[in-house]
């Protein structure tokens, strides 16, 4: 569902991404796990056509994330991870605008506007300006922006960073839920253990390359993931 061949990014002589070579299959919830300036959030601007790759390709659904950047945004929903929104847009306004960028037809949009802003507990502040949210209702908004048009690929970047305790488990409840019904999660987060609860496979980024792939299990198979990441990523602060 997602393939990454020899990615890379410089920025002038700094190389943020290094030949990253991945595959995530359909259905997978996919750890991508680095410190500060690994190369992640490159990574997923990459893969969102936000950059453009200095050298390598991407693809999500067979689709060149590059050339066909605009289909492959009708498949992906992606949540950075601090969503910024319009000023003049209320949130209900925003997610039926969102849903309407994405093809859906004005009553269905409405439809699907309301079903996210109730599951999310969004519908008291849906008339407020989504520019006034609190971090975590911003972050519950971006989250209800990505699936509005019930896409295939969810990339998300630090989904339960503002989140209360609630919210956070109500969100991991539906990150499982999507990949259960055979969508492909990307999830780029600093908590291991949100990590180890979610995902089938981990990959930790460590200045821009790839330097460990695979299951809890298969990294860390005599201690914990956080002694393991901590040694492949032993000269960052």
């Amino acid at each position: 569902m997602l393939i990454c061949k020899k990615l890379s990014k410089n920025y002038g002589s700094f190389q943020a991404v290094k030949d990253l070579t991945l595959t995530v299959e359909r259905g997978e919830i996919f750890g991508f796990l680095g410190p500060n300036g690994a190369g992640k959030t490159s990574t997923i601007k990459m893969l969102m056509g936000l950059l453009v790759p200095s050298s390598g390709s991407a693809s999500i659904d067979g689709l060149d994330t590059q050339r066909h950047h605009v289909a492959v945004k009708s498949r992906v929903g992606y949540l950075p991870d601090h969503p910024h929104f319009l000023d003049y847009l209320r949130g209900r306004e925003l997610l039926c605008f969102v849903g309407e960028m994405h093809g859906l037809a004005p009553s269905e949009a409405r439809a699907r506007t309301q079903h996210w802003l109730q599951n999310l507990g969004l519908e008291e502040a849906q008339d407020d300006f989504a520019s006034q949210y609190s971090t975590g209702m911003k972050k519950r908004l971006g989250l209800a922006c990505a699936l509005i048009h019930e896409p295939k690929v969810l990339i998300l970047d630090e989904p339960t960073n503002g989140l209360d305790p609630r919210s956070a488990a109500h969100v991991r409840d539906l990150i499982l839920d999507f990949a259960a019904r055979g969508r492909t999660v990307l999830l780029s987060t600093h908590l291991l253990d949100l990590a180890e609860r979610l995902c089938h496979r981990l990959g930790i980024l460590h200045h821009g390359q790839l330097v460990a792939l695979g299951s809890c299990a298969e990294l860390a198979p005599e201690g914990s993931l956080e002694e393991k990441f901590l040694a492949l990523t032993a000269d960052r602060l």
